[in-house]
């Protein structure tokens, strides 16, 4: 089948009740076993709550039958637009080849309409949009309300990378959920519609075997069946997958796509494998494929910018939902980017120095001029997840208010490093040498002799002086010097100046010197009013490295 079948996964996502289920319900005439609200929650409150997959199979257009197929099978791939549910959205929206937006054409583009405009830009290509629900405008406003609809949606698309898109106009339930015997209009056109946007997606059948598993279950006297869709390479009945979540590996007994039993399989087909029987409520969803391909991380590094549409500050130290194709984790992120231009290199460097960022810039600063620097993020993940290499990810903010009219989805990112080791914090961070620029400053208590001064205030009592022995200082005055030791319990250090003091530093304090007067403790009071002079501030700066175990400082 999967020779001369093309299958072609469409994401259908939109705003809660803007009618997706119902539109792939009228599109399809073969739905799989995961198909349509299976979940009783979804039944009872009449909105999807998981990935629903349906398909139908149609002739190829000409510009796929020259690939060498002769039909076309459009997957699916029922995506929910619940607020609160939208971790789901970015699961399925990872194993999509295209995107179909259904807007309800009686409310326009909502915040989730907006948040699934920006999952699509981030993982596919291709967009066709669908307003649903025209039955519901008076046939007189029809044509007008259409076009409106369509000016304002083209004017949004600008800004993205969907300029341009289709604009298809239906009505997937005439008269409403309750109504019956009445056609779906519109259909005929989209269906045409998806034929010419479709294309021959890349498909590699090389590489180990990643399958993401959306439904699970079991069937008495042949074994658990896994549904899903492979994600990369290829599988053979007989080969051994591992399903690492729950530590196993399994032999492929039989596999089926959409009823039609099949040998093997590989990228991009919806499938369902046939393994020997384990409980199937274990894996509800999740990943499996080539053995010690998937690995469990416990926080990873990743390249990232900022998604334009998000307005609030993305902070270091602040806590996202990130999600990782069907897993949904929080983590503690730390920014941070190169230095400039000439230091970005290709892939990240473990040799250069990166600087550490307070949060993340946006793509584009205040006068629209695109930043090419590159950023990346540390996430510390509060537990372990199965994650596969190269993988994309999203940085969100779903503890918002889902009534909030404001995007939540923060960043975005690939995967450049997995740290599967439980104490990678104290093992593999110093790897990544982040540093913060750091300035200290104190004040010359009194000249010793004309190379030395004690100072004070320039570390507190309780810092390990021992770390900060040997760096160059600068004094308010134009000298140079080296933190040559410590002075007493209380923090002080000595510094010496090599070249010598100038004279005009030497006159200063011994100037502010004069001017103090012992207090009846014997402690030495501030200088007396009258006396104008400025104390002589000694600067130190130097640099600290973020993830170092050593807190090791250094100057350049």
């Amino acid at each position: 089948m999967s020779g001369k079948t093309l299958n072609f996964n469409i994401g259908v996502l939109g705003h809660v009740d803007s009618g997706k289920t119902s539109l792939a319900k009228a599109l399809s005439t073969v739905a799989s076993t995961a198909c349509f609200d299976k979940n009783p929650q979804s039944k009872e409150r009449g909105i999807t709550i998981d990935l629903g997959f349906s398909s139908f199979v149609v002739e190829a257009p000409e510009h796929v039958q020259a690939g060498g197929y002769e039909k076309l099978q459009f997957t699916l791939v029922d995506c929910p637009g619940h607020a609160s549910l939208i971790r789901t959205i970015i699961g399925g929206a990872q194993i999509i080849d295209g995107m179909m937006l259904v807007v309800d054409i009686t409310k326009g583009i909502q915040t989730q309409t907006a948040e699934c405009l920006v999952i699509g830009e981030i993982l596919c290509d291709n967009l066709l949009v669908v307003f649903n629900k025209v039955d519901l405008i008076p046939q007189q406003k029809q044509k007008a309300t259409i076009e409106k609809m369509t000016k304002r949606i083209l004017l949004t698309l600008q800004k993205t990378k969907f300029a341009n898109s289709k604009i298809i106009a239906v009505s997937a339930k005439p008269g409403g959920a309750e109504a019956s015997g009445e056609s779906p209009i519109g259909v005929a056109e989209l269906i045409k519609a998806m034929q010419e946007s479709s294309y021959i997606p890349k498909r590699d059948s090389v590489g180990p075997f990643l399958f993401s598993v959306d439904h699970c279950f079991s069937i008495r006297g042949q074994g658990t069946i896994m549904t899903g869709t492979v994600l990369q390479g290829m599988v053979a009945v007989n080969d051994t997958i591992e399903i690492p979540s729950l530590k196993v590996t399994k032999k492929v007994k039989s596999m089926q796509m959409f009823r039609q039993p099949v040998e093997k399989v590989s990228q991009g087909d919806r499938v369902g494998i046939c393994v020997t029987q384990f409980d199937p409520k274990l894996l509800e969803r999740g990943l499996m494929g080539t053995p010690s391909v998937i690995k469990t991380a416990f926080g990873v590094l990743a390249q990232v910018s900022k998604i334009s549409y998000y307005k609030l500050p993305i902070e270091t130290k602040a806590k996202f939902h990130v999600s990782i194709g069907h897993e949904t984790v929080m983590a503690k992120a730390s920014f941070f980017g190169v230095e400039n231009h000439e230091s970005a290199g290709e892939t990240f460097d473990f040799d250069c120095t990166y600087k550490h960022q307070q949060e993340l810039l946006a793509p584009k600063d205040e006068d629209g001029v695109t930043s090419h620097l590159k950023q990346f993020a540390l996430l510390e993940f509060e537990k372990p997840i199965q994650i596969t290499p190269n993988s994309s990810l999203i940085g969100s903010k779903l503890d918002m208010d889902v009534h909030t009219n404001m995007c939540r989805l923060a960043f975005k990112g690939e995967l450049l490093e997995i740290f599967t080791d439980k104490n990678y914090q104290e093992t593999q961070l110093e790897r990544i040498k982040v540093y913060k620029n750091k300035s200290k400053e104190g004040v010359v208590e009194r000249m010793a002799n004309e190379n030395e001064i004690i100072v004070k205030n320039l570390l507190k009592k309780d810092t390990n002086s021992q770390l900060f022995i040997g760096l160059r200082v600068k004094l308010s005055t134009g000298e140079e010097g080296i933190i040559d030791g410590t002075f007493g319990q209380g923090g002080k250090v000595k510094v010496r100046i090599s070249s010598g003091l100038q004279d005009t530093t030497k006159i200063l304090l011994q100037k502010l010197s004069s001017g103090k007067k012992k207090g009846k403790s014997g402690q030495e009071n501030q200088p007396s009013p009258d006396n104008n002079s400025e104390p002589v501030k000694v600067i130190l700066n130097f640099k600290k490295y973020v993830f170092s175990n050593s807190k090791k400082i250094v100057q350049t």
